[in-house]
């Protein structure tokens, strides 16, 4: 992305749309100077105005921005104008790691070991520089064209440097301590990783039930049980075992977590889970993608209509 002071949606070509959030929609698109590919999340002032969520919003503009790090999703810049605020992201070509999930059921162990290696390495840059995400889930992890695993969506994230008191995330994947509304640390990240490990090998996460009520409940108690099938290796289950532990200060640390044998066994160093050949067709097909999802597509939707 080239630098410069001012930025407005005539810098770019506006292309597919790639997804929705609460607050806005986005859309894939090229910097018109560079050519570089970017999305584009276009939020809606009506509606920070209808939530009231403008100091939310500058909180995750200025530490999303503030991060630089392979596993973490860029935010290059941002700009307003009368209806709009944009955020000018690095973009994901793959798309979320839930739908991977969805499709496949399961991961295997090589794979699972792989994104939970990128993700506690990510998750430590991010508390060395005193964050914690708090809504680590398979829908805001993307992945990139190589297939490299990017943490997004950082509206619940905070800074740490003191106890925090907000109850925030997704059911699933809440920590005991914010089930119970008690103060919560960076460590509310580590319990998390627990969670996805699990899911990522068993295909849903640990604490699920019915009803929610049951699933806090679970989560409360560490209510955890390991299936007989599918098969998952007894590493696996003694790394989830030590992070998904009620006291949050004996919850395995992430720099042991590069360390367990688990980790050192099956963790791809590359950290792609897709075969050379793949990434390779899809950097050409990526190109192409790029080519025809331009302004100048019959197919491109107007984002303002």
């Amino acid at each position: 992305m080239p630098t410069r002071e001012e930025w407005s949606m005539s810098d770019f070509e506006i292309g597919k749309y790639i997804g929705e959030g609460k607050f806005g929609k986005v859309y894939l698109a090229r910097e018109k100077q560079s050519g570089y590919v970017v999305a584009l999340k276009v939020i809606f002032k009506a509606k920070l105005e209808k939530y009231r969520f403008h100091a939310h919003l500058r909180r995750e503009i200025e530490i999303q921005h503030s991060l630089d790090h392979p596993n973490v999703l860029r935010l290059f810049v941002w700009f307003h104008d009368e209806e709009r605020v944009v955020l000018v992201l690095e973009y994901a070509a793959r798309g979320e790691l839930y739908k991977v999930l969805r499709a496949a059921g399961r991961f295997t162990e090589r794979t699972a070991a792989t994104y939970v290696a990128s993700l506690a390495g990510a998750l430590g840059y991010c508390h060395k520089k005193q964050v914690i995400h708090r809504d680590i889930k398979p829908e805001n992890l993307l992945l990139d064209i190589e297939g490299r695993l990017k943490i997004a969506d950082f509206g619940w994230a905070a800074r740490s440097n003191a106890k925090r008191h907000t109850l925030c995330g997704t059911i699933d994947y809440l920590a005991p301590e914010m089930v119970e509304k008690k103060a919560h640390d960076h460590a509310v990240d580590n319990w998390t990783l627990g969670i996805l490990c699990y899911e990522f090998l068993y295909g849903s996460p640990p604490f699920e039930a019915d009803e929610q009520d049951d699933t806090l409940r679970r989560i409360v108690k560490v209510d955890l049980a390991f299936p007989s099938t599918p098969y998952v290796s007894s590493e696996a289950k003694d790394l989830i075992s030590k992070l998904l532990v009620k006291d949050s200060s004996k919850r395995l640390c992430l720099e042991d977590i590069m360390k367990h044998p688990w980790i050192k066994k099956n963790a791809d160093p590359s950290g792609s889970c897709i075969k050379q050949k793949d990434v390779t067709r899809s950097k050409v097909n990526d190109m192409r993608i790029c080519k025809i999802s331009s302004g100048q597509h019959t197919s491109v939707l107007d984002p303002w209509r």
